[in-house]
Protein backbone atom coordinates (compact mmCIF):
# COMPACT_ATOMS: atom_id res chain seq x y z
CA UNK A 1 0.00 0.00 0.00
CA UNK A 2 2.80 2.38 0.89
CA UNK A 3 4.42 1.82 -2.52
CA UNK A 4 1.18 2.88 -4.23
CA UNK A 5 0.88 6.12 -2.26
CA UNK A 6 3.23 8.26 -4.43
CA UNK A 7 1.41 7.11 -7.55
CA UNK A 8 -2.00 7.97 -6.05
CA UNK A 9 -0.69 11.36 -4.98
CA UNK A 10 0.67 11.96 -8.48
CA UNK A 11 -2.73 11.19 -9.99
CA UNK A 12 -4.43 13.63 -7.64
CA UNK A 13 -1.88 16.31 -8.54
CA UNK A 14 -2.40 15.62 -12.25
CA UNK A 15 -6.17 16.05 -11.90
CA UNK A 16 -5.78 19.32 -10.01
CA UNK A 17 -3.21 20.59 -12.53
CA UNK A 18 -5.57 19.88 -15.42
CA UNK A 19 -8.26 21.81 -13.55
CA UNK A 20 -6.00 24.86 -13.49
CA UNK A 21 -4.68 24.83 -9.91
CA UNK A 22 -1.37 26.69 -10.14
CA UNK A 23 0.33 25.01 -7.18
CA UNK A 24 -0.63 21.61 -8.60
CA UNK A 25 0.75 22.57 -12.03
CA UNK A 26 4.07 23.58 -10.49
CA UNK A 27 4.17 20.44 -8.34
CA UNK A 28 3.32 18.26 -11.34
CA UNK A 29 6.26 19.78 -13.17
CA UNK A 30 8.52 18.88 -10.23
CA UNK A 31 7.40 15.26 -9.92
CA UNK A 32 7.66 14.79 -13.69
CA UNK A 33 11.16 16.24 -13.52
CA UNK A 34 12.15 13.84 -10.73
CA UNK A 35 10.03 10.82 -11.67
CA UNK A 36 8.34 10.66 -8.25
CA UNK A 37 5.12 8.64 -8.36
CA UNK A 38 4.89 9.11 -12.11
CA UNK A 39 7.07 8.22 -15.09
CA UNK A 40 9.86 10.76 -15.50
CA UNK A 41 9.25 13.08 -18.44
CA UNK A 42 11.44 16.15 -18.32
CA UNK A 43 10.16 17.83 -21.51
CA UNK A 44 6.60 17.50 -20.17
CA UNK A 45 7.82 18.89 -16.84
CA UNK A 46 9.08 21.97 -18.68
CA UNK A 47 5.67 22.37 -20.29
CA UNK A 48 3.86 22.29 -16.96
CA UNK A 49 6.35 24.75 -15.47
CA UNK A 50 5.62 27.02 -18.45
CA UNK A 51 1.86 26.76 -17.87
CA UNK A 52 2.18 27.56 -14.15
CA UNK A 53 4.67 30.37 -14.82
CA UNK A 54 2.31 31.95 -17.34
CA UNK A 55 -0.29 31.91 -14.57
CA UNK A 56 2.03 33.85 -12.28
CA UNK A 57 3.56 31.04 -10.19
CA UNK A 58 7.01 32.30 -9.18
CA UNK A 59 8.52 28.98 -8.14
CA UNK A 60 7.44 27.42 -11.43
CA UNK A 61 9.11 30.35 -13.19
CA UNK A 62 12.25 29.72 -11.16
CA UNK A 63 12.16 26.01 -12.02
CA UNK A 64 11.74 26.89 -15.67
CA UNK A 65 14.96 28.84 -15.32
CA UNK A 66 16.63 25.83 -13.71
CA UNK A 67 15.57 23.64 -16.62
CA UNK A 68 17.06 26.07 -19.14
CA UNK A 69 20.23 26.51 -17.10
CA UNK A 70 20.92 22.78 -16.74
CA UNK A 71 19.27 21.34 -19.84
CA UNK A 72 16.55 19.42 -18.03
CA UNK A 73 14.01 18.59 -20.73
CA UNK A 74 15.23 21.36 -23.02
CA UNK A 75 18.43 22.82 -24.47
CA UNK A 76 20.88 24.59 -22.18
CA UNK A 77 20.17 28.30 -22.69
CA UNK A 78 21.54 30.21 -19.75
CA UNK A 79 20.44 33.61 -21.07
CA UNK A 80 16.83 32.37 -21.12
CA UNK A 81 17.30 30.93 -17.62
CA UNK A 82 18.48 34.34 -16.46
CA UNK A 83 15.33 36.00 -17.80
CA UNK A 84 13.11 33.57 -15.93
CA UNK A 85 15.11 33.99 -12.71
CA UNK A 86 14.90 37.75 -12.98
CA UNK A 87 11.12 37.71 -13.39
CA UNK A 88 10.70 35.44 -10.36
CA UNK A 89 13.21 37.48 -8.34
CA UNK A 90 11.36 40.69 -9.10
CA UNK A 91 8.23 38.95 -7.79
CA UNK A 92 10.06 38.45 -4.48
CA UNK A 93 11.15 34.79 -4.65
CA UNK A 94 14.32 34.25 -2.63
CA UNK A 95 15.44 31.18 -4.61
CA UNK A 96 15.23 33.13 -7.85
CA UNK A 97 17.26 35.96 -6.31
CA UNK A 98 19.91 33.43 -5.37
CA UNK A 99 19.94 31.82 -8.82
CA UNK A 100 20.19 35.08 -10.79
CA UNK A 101 22.84 36.30 -8.34
CA UNK A 102 24.90 33.19 -9.08
CA UNK A 103 24.79 34.00 -12.80
CA UNK A 104 25.67 37.63 -12.18
CA UNK A 105 28.57 36.64 -9.92
CA UNK A 106 30.05 34.31 -12.54
CA UNK A 107 29.00 36.07 -15.75
CA UNK A 108 27.18 33.00 -17.04
CA UNK A 109 24.49 33.87 -19.58
CA UNK A 110 24.57 37.55 -18.62
CA UNK A 111 27.23 40.18 -18.04
CA UNK A 112 29.08 39.79 -14.75
CA UNK A 113 27.92 42.31 -12.17
CA UNK A 114 29.23 41.70 -8.66
CA UNK A 115 27.41 44.67 -7.15
CA UNK A 116 24.05 43.38 -8.37
CA UNK A 117 24.91 39.85 -7.27
CA UNK A 118 25.76 41.10 -3.79
CA UNK A 119 22.53 43.11 -3.57
CA UNK A 120 20.48 40.06 -4.55
CA UNK A 121 22.29 37.75 -2.14
CA UNK A 122 21.64 40.30 0.60
CA UNK A 123 17.97 40.57 -0.27
CA UNK A 124 17.53 36.79 -0.35
CA UNK A 125 19.48 36.42 2.90
CA UNK A 126 17.25 38.94 4.61
CA UNK A 127 14.27 36.85 3.47
CA UNK A 128 15.79 33.83 5.22
CA UNK A 129 17.55 32.06 2.34
CA UNK A 130 20.37 30.09 4.00
CA UNK A 131 22.59 29.62 0.93
CA UNK A 132 22.49 33.34 0.22
CA UNK A 133 23.40 34.05 3.85
CA UNK A 134 26.65 32.13 3.41
CA UNK A 135 27.54 33.91 0.18
CA UNK A 136 26.74 37.30 1.68
CA UNK A 137 29.08 36.35 4.51
CA UNK A 138 31.85 35.64 2.01
CA UNK A 139 31.47 39.06 0.38
CA UNK A 140 31.55 40.74 3.79
CA UNK A 141 34.52 38.71 5.03
CA UNK A 142 36.56 39.54 1.94
CA UNK A 143 35.35 43.13 1.60
CA UNK A 144 34.44 42.18 -1.96
CA UNK A 145 32.44 45.04 -3.53
CA UNK A 146 31.49 46.19 -0.03
CA UNK A 147 33.25 47.40 3.13
CA UNK A 148 34.83 44.52 5.01
CA UNK A 149 32.78 43.60 8.08
CA UNK A 150 34.05 40.50 9.86
CA UNK A 151 31.44 40.66 12.62
CA UNK A 152 28.57 40.80 10.12
CA UNK A 153 30.18 37.99 8.09
CA UNK A 154 30.33 35.83 11.21
CA UNK A 155 26.66 36.46 11.97
CA UNK A 156 25.57 35.58 8.45
CA UNK A 157 27.67 32.39 8.56
CA UNK A 158 26.05 31.49 11.87
CA UNK A 159 22.55 32.07 10.53
CA UNK A 160 23.35 30.11 7.37
CA UNK A 161 24.69 27.21 9.43
CA UNK A 162 21.67 27.20 11.70
CA UNK A 163 19.46 27.40 8.60
CA UNK A 164 20.87 24.07 7.39
CA UNK A 165 23.21 25.08 4.55
CA UNK A 166 26.23 22.77 4.54
CA UNK A 167 28.50 25.43 3.05
CA UNK A 168 27.38 27.86 5.72
CA UNK A 169 28.10 25.22 8.34
CA UNK A 170 31.62 24.82 6.97
CA UNK A 171 32.15 28.59 6.89
CA UNK A 172 30.93 28.99 10.46
CA UNK A 173 33.14 26.10 11.58
CA UNK A 174 36.15 27.91 10.10
CA UNK A 175 35.30 31.02 12.13
CA UNK A 176 34.86 29.00 15.32
CA UNK A 177 38.17 27.20 14.75
CA UNK A 178 39.90 30.56 14.32
CA UNK A 179 38.38 31.66 17.64
CA UNK A 180 39.75 28.52 19.31
CA UNK A 181 36.34 26.91 19.80
CA UNK A 182 37.51 23.59 18.40
CA UNK A 183 34.76 21.35 19.78
CA UNK A 184 32.06 23.65 18.39
CA UNK A 185 33.87 23.83 15.05
CA UNK A 186 34.08 20.04 14.86
CA UNK A 187 30.35 19.77 15.51
CA UNK A 188 29.53 22.05 12.57
CA UNK A 189 32.05 20.26 10.36
CA UNK A 190 30.24 16.99 11.06
CA UNK A 191 26.92 18.58 10.13
CA UNK A 192 28.42 19.89 6.88
CA UNK A 193 29.89 16.45 6.19
CA UNK A 194 26.47 14.81 6.53
CA UNK A 195 24.77 17.18 4.09
CA UNK A 196 27.52 18.01 1.60
CA UNK A 197 27.54 17.05 -2.06
CA UNK A 198 30.42 15.61 -4.09
CA UNK A 199 31.98 18.87 -5.19
CA UNK A 200 31.74 20.41 -1.72
CA UNK A 201 33.34 17.36 -0.11
CA UNK A 202 36.15 17.33 -2.67
CA UNK A 203 37.04 20.99 -2.19
CA UNK A 204 36.52 20.98 1.57
CA UNK A 205 38.65 17.90 2.19
CA UNK A 206 41.55 19.64 0.48
CA UNK A 207 40.94 22.79 2.53
CA UNK A 208 40.89 20.84 5.79
CA UNK A 209 44.31 19.36 5.06
CA UNK A 210 45.76 22.86 5.50
CA UNK A 211 44.09 23.49 8.87
CA UNK A 212 46.35 24.52 11.76
CA UNK A 213 44.65 22.47 14.48
CA UNK A 214 45.26 18.70 14.25
CA UNK A 215 41.67 17.75 15.16
CA UNK A 216 40.35 19.98 12.39
CA UNK A 217 42.95 18.63 9.97
CA UNK A 218 41.95 15.07 10.88
CA UNK A 219 38.42 15.78 9.62
CA UNK A 220 39.83 15.65 6.10
CA UNK A 221 39.89 11.85 6.41
CA UNK A 222 36.17 11.73 7.18
CA UNK A 223 35.42 14.07 4.28
CA UNK A 224 37.45 11.95 1.85
CA UNK A 225 35.77 8.76 3.07
CA UNK A 226 32.32 10.27 2.57
CA UNK A 227 33.40 11.52 -0.85
CA UNK A 228 34.45 8.03 -1.94
CA UNK A 229 31.18 6.57 -0.64
CA UNK A 230 29.06 9.06 -2.60
CA UNK A 231 31.19 8.70 -5.71
CA UNK A 232 30.62 4.93 -5.70
CA UNK A 233 26.82 5.22 -5.66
Amino acid sequence: MLEESPARAAQAILIAAREGVLDAQALLGQILLDGRGIEQDQPLAVRWFEIAAQGGHSMARNMLGRCHEHGWGCRVEVAIAARHYRIAAEAGLDWAMYNIANLLATGRGIAENQAQALALYRCAAELGHAKSMNLLGRYLEAGHHCPQDLFAAREWYRRSAEGGDFRGQFSYAAVLAYEGRIDDALGWLRKALAGGNLNFLRVSSESLLGAHHPQIRKMADAYRLRLSQLASL
